[in-house]
């Protein structure tokens, strides 16, 4: 086996360790069956009832469902602000370089620090 950083395969201690391995390798030891039963006598392992992912999921579309009931206007005038936002706005070279720039900046430095990590 090689590694790499090592070359493991002309190393003493690891043919040492093959060598005993093998050895061994085709020895049996006999448990009369005290194997099968610790497993047998292990727990069952704890199952969720088949209704709980719908429920939780109804339960989540009823409190989606509620805060748009509950707030009527709230959602309409979000949406409304960031339309009016983008198509109102005039973009200038200055936007152009933000939009350029920044997310370079993060890609390069992301970069970096994988480069340093790595």
């Amino acid at each position: 086996m090689q590694t790499k950083d090592l070359d493991t395969a002309n190393d003493w201690l690891e043919q040492a360790l093959r060598a005993d391995g093998a050895e061994h390798r085709s020895n049996y030891i006999g448990d009369d069956g005290f194997a099968g039963r610790v497993m047998a006598r292990l727990p069952q392992p704890a199952t969720l009832p088949a209704w709980r992912r719908p429920a939780i999921a109804l339960l989540w579309l009823c409190v989606a469902a509620a805060a748009v009931l509950g707030v009527p206007g709230l959602f309409d005038d979000a949406f409304r602000g960031a339309v009016a936002l983008l198509v109102g706005h005039r973009i200038g070279v200055v936007d152009v370089i933000a939009l350029l720039v920044i997310p370079s900046a993060a890609a390069g430095g992301m970069l970096l620090y994988a480069a340093r990590v790595a």
